[in-house]
């Protein structure tokens, strides 16, 4: 069905309206900066990787630990706030073998992303990360880890402060 212009009543502009001030516009552009914050948890969890640290955050009331911090429990929705030095060891959850890298380029050995539960903290939370130093091959569900660090001097509070994580 084709709509009819009298079905659908208006006014149309003239130049005139812009002239005469009857229609609001600008040629402005604004400069629209701004900047991110982190956040109370993870902005803690961020400095103390750049520390060459991972801390989480453990729940008073059920009394589970968690990494990367937050501010409440998922479970029972209590604030946590009982910040615990965690080791930079950890199991391998589950990974996948990606032959393709995240800017959508093929490669020929794999990039290793692995969800590592870390020792300390409980079962069933952990973080994403790589792991290197392995032929994948070699990978398996309960393997253990330790993280590789930049230097000192390169970190910048960053989860890639963590270059890898290598099999122990």
């Amino acid at each position: 069905m084709t709509a009819n212009i009298k079905e659908f009543p208006g006014t149309s502009l003239k130049e005139s309206d812009f002239e005469e001030g009857n229609v609001l516009f600008t040629d402005w552009i604004p400069k629209a900066e701004y900047a991110w914050d982190a956040g109370v948890a993870i902005g803690r969890y961020l400095a103390e990787l750049k520390e060459g640290r991972i801390i989480g955050v453990r729940c008073r009331h059920c009394r589970r630990t968690v990494v990367p911090p937050r501010n409440f429990c998922e479970w029972c929705f209590e604030p946590m706030s009982e910040w615990v030095y965690l080791q930079d060891t950890g199991v391998v959850n589950t990974f996948s073998l990606c032959y393709v890298t995240w800017d959508m380029v093929r490669i020929k050995e794999p990039e290793i992303p692995t969800v590592i539960e870390i020792d300390g903290a409980s079962p069933g939370t952990g973080i994403l990360h790589l792991l290197g130093e392995v032929d994948p091959k070699e990978v398996r569900i309960g393997m253990r880890v330790q993280a590789v660090w930049k230097p000192p001097e390169e970190r910048e509070g960053a989860i890639t402060d963590i270059k890898y994580f290598r099999p122990l």
